[in-house]
């Protein structure tokens, strides 16, 4: 089981964090961080600048930490939270990611909440350095990180008015 959680965290995390690197350094195709905080800007997320760091740092950081179970449950905490976003404010209505919907960012935000519920296994830095948060912790830092998810999500949506201005 140990080893089938190693498999899954790594794959997983490194395709997290490689979505990340697109977004921080422009790796793999991706715009960096100026064509991120434009995209962010352009779908309505006040202040971009904020938001551009926060989503690619959750992305990237979080993929890396899920990777090599370091600091559990961090790691899935930030990847919850960015997977939450992109499907609240880039991919809903729709289901599958062939006509933009919420398909994969699902798929990795039910594993890192389930990586967050079970911890990473033997085979991880948490098991081998004990550095693993405990439960109280990691609990309360989740509930912070869904309240300041939503908070997140109330004010950087852009009211009516604003909508009408910027058009």
């Amino acid at each position: 089981m140990d080893g089938a959680f190693l498999v899954l965290r790594a794959v997983v995390g490194l395709l997290v964090a490689g979505h990340g690197a697109q977004k921080v350094f422009g790796w793999f195709g991706g715009h960096g961080m100026a064509g991120f905080r434009g995209w962010l800007h352009s779908m309505g997320f006040r202040p971009p600048v904020l938001w551009s760091w926060l989503g690619a740092l959750a992305e990237f950081g979080g993929g890396v930490l899920l990777t090599l179970g370091l600091f559990s449950p961090l790691g899935s905490i930030a990847i919850a939270s960015s997977m939450l976003t992109a499907i609240a404010r880039a991919h809903w209505p729709k289901v599958w990611s062939t006509e933009n919907g919420f398909e994969l960012p699902l798929t990795y935000l039910v594993v890192a909440l389930t990586v967050a519920a079970t911890g990473p296994g033997a085979y991880s830095l948490d098991a081998m350095l004990g550095t693993a948060l405990p439960t109280a912790v990691a609990v309360a830092l989740g509930i912070a990180a869904l309240v300041g998810w939503a908070i997140g999500m109330v004010i950087s949506t852009p009211r009516p008015a604003q909508q009408q201005r910027s058009a």
